[in-house]
C-alpha cells in the first residue's frame, strides 16, 4: 500500500485532533491534565468526572487516538499524560493557514 502523500496525512491528523476536540468532556479532561501538572493517574481522573469510568475511558481512547493524551502503566494503575505540544502543532499548523 502507498503512504498517502504529506498533505493528506496531515489533514487525517488535523481530523482526529479536531474530532477529540469536539467533545466538551474531552476538552474538560485536557483543562484538567493541564492544571494538574500534565499527568494524571485514572484514579485521579475518575474522581474528577460525574459520568460512570467507562465513558470517562471512552473519552480518553479518542484523546489517546488522537495523540493529545498518552498513557502507561504505573504498577495498576494508567497514567495519562497531556501532549500539548501535538495540539500545539496540528491546531497551529492549520490556524498559520489562515494568517
Amino acid at each position: 500500500m502507498t503512504p498517502k502523500p504529506k498533505g493528506l496525512a496531515d489533514l487525517d491528523r488535523l481530523e482526529l485532533v479536531f474530532a477529540a476536540l469536539a467533545h466538551p468532556t474531552r476538552r474538560r479532561i485536557l483543562t484538567v491534565l493541564r492544571a494538574r501538572g500534565g499527568e494524571l493517574t485514572s484514579g485521579d481522573l475518575a474522581e474528577r468526572f460525574d459520568c460512570a469510568w467507562p465513558t470517562t475511558s471512552r473519552h480518553l481512547r479518542v484523546l489517546v487516538e488522537a495523540g493529545l493524551v498518552t498513557v502507561t502503566r504505573d504498577g495498576r494503575q494508567r497514567r495519562y499524560r497531556l501532549e500539548g505540544q501535538v495540539l500545539d502543532e496540528v491546531v497551529g499548523n492549520w490556524i498559520d493557514r489562515f494568517r
